[in-house]
């Protein structure tokens, strides 16, 4: 306990049952990660996660019961790990963004701390954290690290990037934004978006609920027409994956947490988004486009729509790229940068030798192939 907050360790099925209780700390969160809601947990478990067991959601409750943190982990042992076993969040990796506990704006501090002394205190779970995809600035980080430092736990950090975000500042409209997130390709890049203007009615549709999961296989399809489909890596060629994704979506969408995101070019989609939104927080999945059109890009077209989509609405936005760390930073129109890093955190005592010299060995390997194959760039999704 920390200052009047409890900790408990919730099973998957009654996890299932406090959708409520999560949209309403994502409210309360300085950033939300949907990545842990509920809706990902029982879509996980349909899919990539064959037992309830190897799930730990941790939950984090104030003096009058209301839900102040959420850190869900699922249990690893692999090369990934040096052979040890370690609770990894996020729980499935391949297309979620972001490993960092969801706590209260208010009582950021108290809550990271309790989640862990929870983790010190718990003999039956590992007290080793795989956190491949965290944030390392902002309030919740700043709680993060010094409840590390309160319990005597190691963060340890490997490969680090910057992840593309949008977040606006007051008074900004979309010129202005995209004006200084563009900076010196502002003129170049809205050219660009003039001629794919030009050559047809271009119209953005954003698609929640039920019209998300219909939309979605306007994305699938135009994934499988490009180079993803050409090598086989597009979902409509991986069965198990494209029926995850579906899952996800589906769930997500019945919560009212996600969207698809589509720009029609004389009624045709030509580049689609597929992104988690709630509480004025977006992070994107996926991204595709019609790429017999890449002179026009397609790709930033919709992200310069979905711009002044937003700029257009009622509140603040927060727009979270979702990019990994062999992406190009500079192919996207946003104008913020996340740092992120591949990180450890050694609970208390515990020795974390083998984890860190696989994690090490990991980013001199990935170091080496950029040097004989050249880094990656562009967009990865």
């Amino acid at each position: 306990m920390s200052e009047g907050i409890d900790v408990r360790r919730v099973s998957a099925a009654s996890y299932g049952a406090m959708a409520a209780a999560f949209a309403d700390l994502c409210r309360r969160a300085e950033a939300p990660n949907l990545h842990m809601a509920p809706a990902a947990i029982v879509a996980a478990l349909s899919g990539p996660v064959r037992r309830a067991d190897e799930i730990v959601i941790l939950c984090a409750e104030g003096s009058a019961g209301e839900l102040v943190g959420v850190w869900a982990f699922g249990k690893r042992r692999s090369l990934h790990t040096g052979f040890t076993t370690m609770l990894q969040a996020p729980l499935v990796p391949l297309y979620e963004v972001s490993s960092a506990p969801m706590l209260d704006r208010q009582v950021a501090a108290s809550a990271a701390l309790a989640l862990l002394r929870f983790l010190a205190g718990a003999a039956d779970l590992p007290k080793l954290l795989r956190l491949p995809l965290l944030p390392v600035e902002g309030a919740g980080f700043t709680a993060l690290a010094a409840a590390c430092a309160e319990t005597g736990s190691r963060l340890h950090r490997f490969e680090r990037w910057e992840r593309p975000l949008a977040m606006p500042r007051p008074g900004e409209d979309a010129e202005r934004y995209l004006r200084r997130a563009l900076g010196q390709s502002y003129k170049k890049r809205l050219q660009q978006h003039r001629m794919l203007e030009r050559a047809g009615t271009l119209q953005l549709g954003r698609h929640r609920r039920s019209d998300a999961v219909t939309a979605l296989d306007d994305f699938l399809a135009l994934e499988a027409a490009g180079w993803k489909g050409t090598n086989g890596t597009a979902l409509a060629r991986l069965p198990d994956d494209a029926a995850y994704f579906r899952e996800v979506i589906s769930r997500f969408a019945e919560a009212d947490m996600a969207r698809i995101d589509l720009l029609r070019l004389d009624g045709k989609p030509v580049a689609a988004g597929v992104l988690l939104d709630f509480a004025g927080q977006a992070h994107f999945l996926k991204i595709a486009y019609d790429e017999t059109l890449a002179r026009l890009s397609p790709g930033r077209g919709l992200a310069i729509e979905m711009l002044r989509h937003d700029f257009a609405g009622d509140g603040p936005f927060r727009l979270d790229s979702g990019a990994g760390d062999r992406v190009d930073a500079s192919a996207y129109p946003w104008g913020e940068r996340q740092a992120m890093a591949n990180a450890i955190i050694a609970v208390g005592p515990t020795g974390s030798s083998l984890p860190r010299l696989a994690a090490r060995g990991r980013l001199l390997l990935r170091q080496w192939r950029d040097r004989k194959d050249g880094p990656a760039g562009g967009a990865a999704r």
